[in-house]
């Protein structure tokens, strides 16, 4: 029975590994999970629709941030926002030694900006590996540079779909997710940073300097027909870069960051954004109102199609299977190695790494293996509501940076399919592999070794607001009833 319970994730796992698109296998999943809870626990048609509109609305605020989200994306990418960030990393002029580090930092805030780690690669590969070129640095290093950076963003960014998604499923705020984890990541990103410098520096790399127009002069024909059909917001974003844009055009991003690491709400956030990415286009020529107005139904709609549509099944999805207590084979297993909540905690962050290698697909691991470590965590972990939501917060990123951070270590996974390509297209004279992505990509690896082993030491307690509770602030379940069972034998 209780493998019965578990297969409709077994039907999930085939139709995403088949690359059936995470919506319409959520759809099936879901029904043919009604289907077994029905035959199961007996229940009938009523009982499961009440239970998926009970979960349903428990998540209803992440769908307008997820629609804020993309149209304020789209706003960033069309009105100079990102453009803007590319040309202020530039103007200092680049060498061979520095184009990694400035590749890197420069994609750290421009996926913070537009929310998006594909359309930043997409949007940066052709300059920096173009830069690359020009000035006779290493391939591997600065392509490792830019995914990392990429990602970066995905896995902090307010306006990421990975991140909203995440901190749904778990049922945390995401603003309070990006202060949870915002020292860390910086932290993550400076020791990268460093390690970028110093590889770049000791390579014995020439100095010649070269900016970014001279690049963009450079991108073959065929290269910009691949962006226009891959990314054509890239293109935007390019020609941005090239024609120049004001630099008042990365004050949206400033008072979105500032705002949100004061702890304003992450809609108003979002929508002082979106308000400010239009006055201060407007002044700059990049927008006019009905041209915004285009910009935030291209949002919208891109949301609802995508991310707010998954969302809806996955979330029905989860309700469906703890209805039946689907994961409680998997949540014993788990709880039977762990001593600690810590531990506990660790299993889940080690769950998604390898949900990760095993889907090949961020988002797929997020909305699959997310419920399973929420509800792991809610039935075993017994602590404050205050401490069980820093808990949860934990659960979050790791699901986020397992999903994201992991992807560029798994040479079959979507994002080093996706930026192998990329760079292959816009820079034709190298043939780029997953080793190129993988070799130096300091990002990842310092995320993933560090949140594994800070959770799992309770070092996290050195990192200001990166910290979770320990015993006996918190304890499994166990623990405590093996305690209470020793103080009635004596």
């Amino acid at each position: 029975m209780a493998l019965l319970k578990i297969s409709p994730i077994f039907i999930m796992v085939a139709l995403l590994l088949n690359g059936i698109d995470v919506k319409v296998a959520a759809c099936i999943s879901a029904i043919y999970g009604a289907f077994i809870v029905a035959f199961t626990d007996k229940r009938n048609y009523d009982d499961i629709l009440d239970k998926v509109v009970e979960n349903v609305n428990t998540i209803i605020v992440v769908f307008f941030i997820l629609m804020f989200a993309y149209a304020m994306a789209e706003a960033f990418m069309a009105t100079g926002v990102g453009a803007a960030v590319i040309r202020l990393s530039l103007q200092m002029g680049v060498t061979a030694k520095t184009v990694a580090i400035v590749g890197f930092v420069t994609t750290c805030v421009l996926s913070i900006a537009t929310g998006t780690s594909w359309g930043t690669f997409a949007a940066c590969a052709p300059i920096f590996l173009w830069l690359n070129h020009i000035t006779g640095g290493s391939f591997a290093l600065t392509t490792a540079a830019i995914a990392g950076g990429s990602c970066f963003g995905d896995n902090i960014g307010l306006i990421s779909d990975t991140t909203i998604v995440s901190s749904g499923v778990q049922n945390v705020e995401v603003i309070d997710r990006v202060r949870h984890q915002g020292v860390w990541s910086a932290l993550c990103l400076l020791l990268a940073a460093v390690l970028f410098f110093v590889a770049g520096a000791g390579m014995g790399l020439p100095n010649n300097l070269c900016q970014a127009s001279e690049a963009i002069a450079q991108i073959p024909q065929e290269a910009w027909q691949t962006l226009e059909a891959e990314r054509p917001s890239a293109v935007a974003l390019l020609n941005q870069v090239a024609e120049g844009v004001p630099n008042y055009m990365i004050i949206p991003l400033i008072i979105v960051l500032a705002t949100a690491f004061k702890g304003v709400p992450t809609l108003i956030c979002l929508g002082l954004g979106i308000v400010t990415s239009l006055i201060f286009g407007a002044f700059a020529g990049t927008t006019n109102f009905m041209h915004f107005c285009d910009l935030l139904y291209t949002g919208f709609s891109d949301a609802g199609s995508n991310s707010v549509a998954m969302m809806l099944w996955v979330t029905a999805f989860g309700g469906i299977m703890n209805m039946m207590n689907a994961f409680e084979p998997l949540s014993k297993l788990v709880l039977k190695i762990s001593k600690s909540v810590r531990q506990l905690l660790f299993w889940n962050g080690v769950l998604c790494l390898f949900g990760n290698v095993a889907l090949a697909d961020e988002m797929a691991q997020i909305v699959t293996i997310g419920p399973i470590i929420k509800k792991m965590t809610d039935d075993n972990v017994e602590a404050s509501e205050e401490d069980m939501y820093k808990i949860r917060l934990r659960n979050a990123t790791f699901s986020d940076a397992m999903g994201v951070f992991g992807a560029l270590i798994v040479p079959w996974h979507c994002y080093v399919v996706f930026f192998v390509n990329i760079a292959n297209a816009v820079y034709p004279l190298y043939n780029f592999t997953f080793m190129d992505i993988a070799k130096y990509n300091f990002m990842c690896i310092i995320a993933i070794v560090s949140i594994l082993i800070l959770t799992l030491t309770g070092l996290d307690r050195l990192i200001p607001l990166f910290s979770i509770p320990s015993e006996p602030k918190v304890r499994l379940k166990k623990r405590q009833e093996e305690d209470h069972g020793i103080g009635v034998s004596s």
